[in-house]
């Protein structure tokens, strides 16, 4: 049996579907996958205001499953795909997970972890934005524009 390579855009595609549960929870739709050998090994979506934790971001949420599916700590030879640029916060976490590559789809211009520096993930760890950003951005756009009316 052959492995098929998926590409970036599929998976960030999976990543949408995780962002739009997200949406129809009213988490702030941002939506996070984990694949390894172009198998997707964990899907996640925000998750803080049901659980009242403030730590409970797709990308954290994604990095637990797909450890526990690995059972190891790293995720040397995954990669994670998350529809918004990580923060501060989850950026350090996928430092510590040290994926082979992040990709993401839209900036995050007021919380994303390069404005505070490039080289906050793990020096081995492969990054690539933009990928389906205007897909990325008009689901959270549109969810913010519903809170403000």
């Amino acid at each position: 049996m052959t492995l098929s390579v998926q590409s970036d855009e599929h998976f960030m595609k999976q990543a949408l579907v995780e962002a739009q549960k997200a949406y129809e929870a009213d988490e702030v739709p941002v939506g996070a996958i984990v694949v390894h050998k172009s198998r997707i090994i964990a899907r996640a979506h925000n998750f803080t205001e049901h659980l009242t934790d403030v730590t409970a971001h797709a990308e954290m949420q994604a990095i637990t499953a797909a450890a526990n599916f690995m059972g190891n700590k790293f995720l040397t030879n995954c990669d994670i795909y998350v529809t918004l640029e990580p923060c501060l916060m989850c950026a350090g976490a996928i430092f510590w997970a040290r994926p082979k590559r992040l990709v993401f789809g839209a900036f995050d211009a007021k919380r994303g972890y390069t404005l505070v520096s490039d080289d906050i993930l793990h020096p081995k760890t492969e990054m690539k934005s933009g990928v389906l950003s205007d897909d990325c951005g008009k689901i959270l756009s549109a969810f913010f524009q519903a809170k403000r009316t």
